[in-house]
């Protein structure tokens, strides 16, 4: 959302994001699909880079509707991720400065252990193991390959 909004007026940067809102706020995976198609051809009649944006990232934008409906409020939330860099940057303000990048992955790493142990022993999650069970398993995905740069 903040790379299209980067791309119009701040006058109409309400206007756009309410429209691709509405996006999300779709009954069903093809209807997703299918407002997405909607929202950028209409936006792209005033703001043409966005359309082409919206287009081209149309596949991650709707990722979230192959995951079931109960899922998507959860999966489209950054704040559980937000709060981890927020308890990383703490932690590295306590120590101001690091000398080399090692120095700052232990703080950081400090950080990870203790929120991949909290959540093993609590039963506080974001999606528990009966939700998980809902999401159909297929064939693993191979991740793209890494371009050397």
């Amino acid at each position: 959302m903040r790379n299209v909004l980067a791309r119009v007026p701040k006058g109409s940067a309400e206007m756009v994001a309410a429209t691709i809102r509405t996006v999300f706020a779709q009954p069903d995976a093809a209807t997703v699909r299918t407002q997405l198609t909607t929202v950028a051809g209409m936006l792209g009649r005033q703001f043409p880079q966005v359309e082409s944006m919206l287009r081209e990232t149309a596949e991650d934008v709707t990722a979230v509707a192959d995951f079931p409906v109960a899922h998507w409020k959860k999966i489209w939330s950054t704040d559980p991720l937000e709060r981890l860099n927020r308890k990383i940057r703490r932690r590295a303000d306590v120590v101001g400065v690091f000398p080399n990048p090692a120095a700052l992955a232990r703080p950081a790493g400090a950080v990870l252990a203790e929120q991949h142990d909290e959540r093993q022993v609590t039963d506080r999650r974001c999606l528990s193991e009966g939700a998980m069970a809902q999401v159909a398993v297929g064939e693993p995905v191979a991740a793209p390959a890494l371009t050397g740069a």
